[in-house]
């Protein structure tokens, strides 16, 4: 078996990474400014097939050059990495016409419409030895990269539960429904936080359709951890009130998570349910174990306030330097592909619970 092919050397620490950013629509906006702002890229070019529409994000003023041709931006060498904002029905073309150009690639999510697409991508990028990093941005947050630590950390326990709520009156999709739509923030959420060796190993789906859209507007997921635990995720196109929680409940601590409230975003409760009885006791005797309840202090942890794409647009930077993978890299991308498949084939099945095969995890 021949040996894969090195990476490519970065630039050097002081030197700013090339970058294009491809898709001036919804996303692209944001990413563009966020690579002008960092010190450790420069931005070539803004790519999209609506020019005038690139011209406008850019302003009168910009020396960022703007193009509809994507093999003009892959041809120029100082462009060493591309992001890509683009639909998801186009990543696979748009992702790997820049991965087989040599260039370092971050896709807005999800990784790719399907998960042969992205497991095509995350092969294209292991056999070049390149960096593919799905941008995953809810996992920058302040909040969310601190659950991280608390979580892997120990702090709760084991995780035995974990809730999510995000609804709200949101824009019904022409071409996905609301699990695709929504549940990729959640499910990315979960991949990122749960610890080494716990992942979903089943998901089950149930989904309606109230307004006869045509696709399911509210949903909901149930998935298996391999630890025995459970994660529940309830997606919501329809609701009057805007709601986004998580809550994850451990063996020592329970967090709660209310993305909508600036004062106490998080807040950590010791409180919960003691079992007086050993683990070795067999079931008859279970019934007559005491149970106790734990209330505890709460505390809210202080959070910096720092936007999540800059921290994302670093976290890719510093994956390029050094050759690790990124925190949300297209295997993490591969892997929330890979639930959402299965949950779709479950809501088609009424609800059915779908084993996820050892390479989904």
């Amino acid at each position: 078996m021949s040996a894969l092919p090195a990476a490519p050397a970065g630039p050097p620490a002081e030197e700013p990474i090339g970058v294009a950013v491809v898709g001036a629509g919804y996303w692209g906006p944001n990413l563009v400014r966020n690579f002008q702002g960092s010190p450790s890229f420069r931005l070539h070019w803004l790519c999209d097939l609506d020019r005038s529409q690139a011209e406008r994000v850019l302003g009168g003023y910009s020396t960022v050059a703007v193009t509809d041709d994507l093999a003009e931006v892959l041809a120029d060498p100082r462009v060493g990495a591309v992001a890509v904002a683009t639909p998801a029905g186009t990543h696979l073309d748009v992702a790997a016409a820049a991965l087989r150009a040599g260039k370092h690639v971050l896709v807005e999510k999800p990784l790719a419409a399907t998960y042969a697409d992205g497991r095509e991508l995350a092969g294209e990028a292991d056999a070049r030895g390149l960096t593919l990093m799905c941008d995953h941005t809810y996992c920058y947050t302040p909040a969310v990269l601190r659950i991280r630590e608390l979580v892997r950390g120990g702090d709760l326990g084991e995780v035995q539960f974990l809730d999510s709520v995000r609804i709200n009156l949101g824009l019904v999709q022409r071409d996905i429904d609301v699990m695709w739509d929504l549940a990729p923030h959640d499910l990315s959420i979960l991949d990122f936080v749960l610890p080494d060796g716990v992942r979903p190993v089943a998901v089950a789906a149930h989904g309606a359709d109230a307004i006869g859209a045509g696709r399911s507007c509210v949903a909901y997921l149930t998935l298996r951890l391999s630890n025995g635990g459970l994660a529940h995720i309830h997606v919501n196109w329809l609701s009057p009130v805007k709601v986004r929680t998580t809550i994850i409940g451990g063996s020592k601590r329970t967090l709660v998570w209310d993305d909508l409230n600036p004062a106490q975003r998080l807040s950590v409760f010791d409180r919960g349910v003691d079992v007086a009885a050993p683990e070795e006791l067999g079931a008859d005797e279970r019934q007559q174990m005491l149970i106790s309840y734990r209330s505890g202090d709460m505390v809210a942890p202080a959070l910096p306030e720092r936007e999540a794409l800059r921290t994302m647009v670093e976290e890719f930077a510093t994956a390029i330097r050094s050759g690790r993978p990124a925190l949300t890299d297209g295997r993490s991308g591969l892997r929330v592909l890979a639930v959402l498949e299965a949950a779709s084939r479950s809501l088609a099945e009424g609800g059915v619970m779908i084993e996820l095969g050892e390479d989904d995890r």
